[in-house]
């Protein structure tokens, strides 16, 4: 590897930290709201958060690609690294004044993702993790629960709107909850800091894109969790579903449950 484990968690760190400055000086109830093409919206916070991190990662690391929510992908870059960053996954939240969005970053070499970095400002969170160095949240090393039966399972959920369209695993959902200890909704980053830190035993989505999970898949799996898709997948760049758990024992039960028919 061209620069350390450790070089690379720094710069990407600073930069989240950086770009949560740059997203302060913007009010969310006075910034022009922009639609991209699939609706969602896009502000003058997101994109100058962007830029902070282009700026950053680009001149720290300037022969890896990057791969950015507003500006795309640069694939006039030919490289075996590739920086995922989403300046602000939860936008919504975001305009809304609700303190459940983040700056994502994650570090992704040939089909390997490396490490990922989750800055939540609204909350004071900084979260991180590398391949085989741990995940840490605000410096305190964090692992997920031991948690392995359903009856005992906290499950939270973000957007199901491809799930409820499903006439097989809408009612399969269904009955997992009925299972359940405890059901939350929390969305975006949150759930997964949650998950990752042992205070939540699942999260399940069924609309999201890489750019939105790469980094918190890093840290979910280096607490000690499963991150896969809904069909029990490992995640690549064209994953648009989520199923993570504290452990494979309760992963396993999770799936079996999705897949009973």
């Amino acid at each position: 590897m061209s620069a350390s484990i450790t070089s690379l968690l720094q710069v990407a760190r600073q930069a989240a930290l950086d770009a949560g400055r740059a997203i302060a000086r913007h009010t969310p109830g006075v910034t022009t709201v922009e639609r991209k093409s699939d609706d969602s919206p896009v502000t003058a916070a997101d994109r100058e958060a962007e830029l902070v991190l282009r700026e950053q990662l680009g001149k720290a690391f300037p022969g890896h690609a990057i791969w950015g929510e507003e500006y795309g992908r640069d694939d006039a870059v030919d490289s075996d690294y590739l920086w995922l960053l989403d300046p602000i996954d939860g936008t919504k939240s975001w305009l809304a004044g609700l303190p459940f969005w983040s700056i994502q970053i994650a570090l992704r070499q040939h089909q390997q993702l490396l490490l990922g970095v989750s800055h939540a400002p609204a909350l004071n969170e900084l979260a991180w993790a590398a391949v085989d160095q741990g995940a840490w949240l605000n410096d305190q090393s964090i692992h997920t629960s031991t948690v392995t039966e359903l009856r005992d399972c906290r499950l939270s959920s973000g957007n199901l709107a491809t799930l409820a369209k499903d006439p097989v695993a809408w009612p399969a959902y269904g009955r997992l909850l009925s299972q359940c200890n405890r059901i939350r909704g929390y969305g975006d980053y949150y759930h997964y800091h949650r998950l990752a830190a042992g205070q939540l035993d699942a999260v399940l989505e069924s609309d999201v894109n890489i750019l939105d999970i790469a980094a918190l898949s890093v840290l979910v799996q280096e607490a000690g969790g499963i991150f896969t898709d809904l069909d029990g997948q490992p995640i690549n760049l064209r994953t648009r579903s989520v199923l993570a758990a504290a452990n494979a024992e309760l992963h396993q039960k999770i799936l079996t449950e999705l897949k009973n028919t």
